[in-house]
């Protein structure tokens, strides 16, 4: 191990645009489908919602993009909030990254897959557990021989979940026999506002949508951020969108929407529909892949956060998270930490409602980041800017009013959960001061 803090610069535009579309295209393009059917019950309300939720995601990314390009270091988010807001927001933000974000996606993306294995290979419930240590561990030692290892995995489970996507898509639309689907007029059916359907509807997909965020994380290894990282972020984001609205126009020509609603085998069902007894192996192994890519670009990224904040030292033991490997300089201390908070989480189980409090608290600093855009053009107006929003100040504005209606759409619809994960949050303040107070020892 070594204290050289210099991360390698070893990925491209290729992985770049990989690790986007690899960690956002997960097991939500699967599971969301019954979720958003239940919340809108009308095809075409549902379809429009993807792609609100794509534009508002895009919107998002572009003002990620002209910031992580102004500011193209590892850890991403974490020194975005500390630039505009200062550096009690910025350990927030990385606190509730470090401690339950990442590793809770982990451990519930490693519990997916392990499930769904098991359900493919008729083995023992009682293996679920151990194969999804496994899932996560493999994935940790892989990403520890470097970013270019991590990469790769991303680029290839990107290629394969694609296969299985695209079949389902391009047979599913194309379907001679599929049920009729009216696109036109868009509105709810009776007894549902447009308001219920937005709120739940949104709701489901910005999780689908989550994680795009985070490739700001690997600004630090990338061979030419300034150039590669807005076209990797608007073009993963824009081909996810134009994935996720094709497959879920798939799933709705198999089958009724009725017959989707509170389903949880709705995209098995669907596909089965499509191709008979073969298509619920096809979704399985799709599920699986795309899980294991998402799960991977959760190992990659979030291992950057404790890293930066120890190069910051912002973090307490901050000499020990700094430091990289000799041969593929990777901030190992922060990949085994964020395992073994996994691994616990597991143990745990009740991954669903962990992970959807930390959605709902990451989107609160998401949008502290849409409103960054304004701050440091103010604050640094000579900041290099080699990426600027294209429609400022109206993306920004459109950005933050979505972040702003999911944040308070969760406070009232999920009052419990949502105070919780602020309070969690907020536990983070002592330990800020403590760590201002002993930082020289670090």
């Amino acid at each position: 191990m070594t204290d050289n803090n210099e991360l390698k610069r070893a990925m491209g535009l290729t992985s770049t645009l990989t690790t986007v579309m690899g960690t956002v295209i997960g097991g939500g393009v699967f599971f969301k489908i019954s979720t958003l059917a239940s919340a809108t019950r009308s095809p075409n309300v549902l379809l429009m919602v993807w792609l609100l939720a794509g534009f508002l995601t895009i919107t998002g990314g572009l003002c990620l993009a002209e910031i992580s390009t102004a500011i193209p270091e590892a850890g991403g988010a974490v020194n975005y909030i500390e630039l505009a807001y200062g550096k009690l927001p910025s350990f927030l933000l990385g606190w509730a990254q470090i401690l339950i974000y990442y590793p809770a996606n982990i451990a519930a993306l490693s519990i997916v897959f392990a499930t769904q294995l098991v359900s493919l290979a008729a083995w023992p419930v009682i293996w679920i557990i151990p194969l999804a240590f496994l899932t996560a561990g493999s994935l940790t030692a892989l990403n520890l021989l470097g970013a270019r290892f991590g990469s790769f995995v991303q680029s290839l489970t990107l290629f394969l979940k694609i296969i299985p996507i695209a079949i389902i898509i391009v047979f599913g639309v194309l379907n001679p026999h599929a049920q009729p689907l009216q696109l036109w007029p868009i509105q709810p059916v009776q007894h549902v506002s447009w308001l219920t359907a937005l709120n739940g509807g949104l709701l489901a997909t910005m999780f689908a949508y989550d994680g795009w965020i985070s490739v700001g994380n690997m600004a630090g290894e990338m061979k030419n951020p300034r150039k590669h990282l807005p076209i990797a972020i608007i073009g993963g984001l824009g081909l996810t969108t134009l994935v996720y609205f094709l497959i879920n126009l798939a799933f709705l020509k198999a089958l009724p929407i009725s017959h989707l609603m509170n389903n949880p085998t709705a995209a098995a069902d669907s596909a089965m529909a499509i191709f008979g007894g073969f298509g619920g192996r096809l979704v399985t192994v799709g599920i699986l892949v795309s899980v294991y890519g998402a799960i991977n670009g959760y190992t990659m990224t979030g291992m950057r956060v404790a890293y930066a904040m120890g190069v910051n030292r912002t973090i307490p033991l901050s000499k020990y998270f700094r430091q990289v490997t000799s041969a593929t300089q990777v901030p190992w201390l922060s990949g085994v930490v964020q395992l073994l908070i996994a691994g616990v989480m597991m143990l745990l189980g009740n991954f669903d409602k962990l992970t959807d409090m930390l959605v709902f608290v990451m989107w609160i600093f998401n949008t502290m980041i849409f409103g960054a855009v304004f701050i440091l053009r103010r604050k640094q107006p000579d900041l290099k800017r080699p990426y600027q929003v294209k429609g400022y100040p109206y993306i920004p504005i459109i950005a933050m009013l979505g972040g702003a209606f999911i944040v308070v759409s969760t406070l009232i619809t999920q009052f419990q959960l949502a105070t919780l994960g602020i309070i969690i949050t907020l536990i983070g303040v002592p330990v800020f001061y403590w760590q201002q107070k002993h930082q020289d020892q670090d």
